[in-house]
């Protein structure tokens, strides 16, 4: 297969992080026989520097015209300003809007390698594997706001629409039908009259999935049965900043932010693949960042827009090899303990692939 994926490294330890999934793509691609070529472009504060914008419109083009883009991350000090008028998390809202990505995929897989690593008991920990669907291009990051002039008051509205909630709602269900048939709909339709319209929207399309096992989650209720019975969870589905807020908290159960990948999808093949991090510039450039999110995210771009599902699941096995070997990058290492870098912790994942 030959294939082109669009790099966006971003800022802080997003450069770090992409490039390591880009040496784990090239051994996939010379081990199974493809050829992918990866274009790099600007996106978010190193963006903004050079041209003004977070989201340049040549990123745009060369994105246009690429099977697939890999994130790193966006952001930092520098541009931290809330007043300002053009910020790096611009270009993130504006990319998803663009390629109208309303679907991102978390999946949070417990390892039992760092079981000792998470603060919750071992025990709670045995078989999770859960996978947030977060709606992605609706709801309050794009309902409408507004800042008064005398800046004492402002408000963000959540808004939603039944053909947004079908959409996401699908996905979910049919990514409960391909794992263990079951589906929790996470909402506040005891307060919200958006979340009242959520949860209609997903109890109408779930008579399209009888085989599937539907569940509706208060999100307050969710938030603690995350640490208190995380193995019962199969696939979640969320409104947007619920499933934005959720999916971080449940990033402990696999010990650390750094371990979790995430996939966001349209209607067709083409993707946008990132780790659910952020730049962490407080370590950037000194070898501590954990790439196994940014890897993971490439073997889900291997799986939903390459359609390579062998090569997916050899670059999650190598991953969890890599683990299962001791490898450790700082942020999963003992307190006090030794860590590999963020390139030697990817040349372990190299040699087990």
């Amino acid at each position: 297969m030959k294939a082109t994926i669009t790099v966006l490294p971003g800022d802080g330890i997003g450069p770090e992080v992409t490039s390591q999934a880009v040496e784990v793509l090239s051994k996939v691609a010379s081990k199974f026989g493809h050829e992918f070529a990866f274009n790099e472009a600007l996106m978010g504060g190193c963006a903004i520097d050079q041209t003004g914008s977070a989201l340049p419109d040549e990123t745009i083009r060369t994105a246009e015209s690429s099977d697939a883009i890999l994130l790193g991350a966006v952001g930092g000090p520098k541009w931290s300003d809330p007043t300002a008028k053009v910020r790096p998390e611009d270009g993130l809202l504006k990319i998803r809007k663009h390629f109208d990505l309303f679907a991102n995929l978390r999946p949070v897989k417990a390892y039992p390698a760092l079981a000792q690593h998470t603060p919750l008991r071992p025990d709670l920990l045995e078989n999770v594997d859960m996978l947030f669907v977060r709606e992605l291009t609706g709801g309050i990051y794009f309902g409408p706001r507004q800042e008064q002039g005398d800046g004492d008051s402002a408000y963000d509205t959540e808004l939603y629409t039944t053909p947004e909630v079908e959409r996401v709602a699908h996905v979910a269900f049919r990514a409960a039908q391909g794992r263990r048939g079951k589906l929790a709909s996470v909402d506040k339709a005891n307060v919200m009259a958006s979340m009242r319209l959520w949860r209609r929207t997903v109890v109408r399309v779930h008579e399209d999935y009888q085989d599937v096992a539907l569940e509706h989650v208060l999100v307050d209720a969710c938030a603690m049965y995350l640490m208190t019975r995380p193995a019962s969870f199969d696939v979640l589905v969320a409104p947007n900043m619920f499933g934005d807020i959720l999916s971080d908290e449940a990033s402990v159960l696999a010990g650390s932010l750094g371990m979790l990948p995430s996939a966001s999808l349209g209607s067709a093949k083409f993707g946008l693949y990132e780790p659910i991090h952020g730049s962490a510039p407080d370590i950037a450039g000194q070898g501590k960042a954990n790439p196994t999110g940014t890897i993971l995210s490439a073997a889900l771009l291997l799986r939903y827009s390459l359609g390579l599902e062998q090569e997916a699941q050899a670059v999650e096995r190598a991953v969890e090899a890599a683990l299962a070997s001791g490898a450790r990058t700082a942020d999963i290492a003992p307190r006090g303990g030794s860590f590999t870098s963020t390139t030697e912790f990817t040349q372990t994942i190299l040699g087990a692939l």
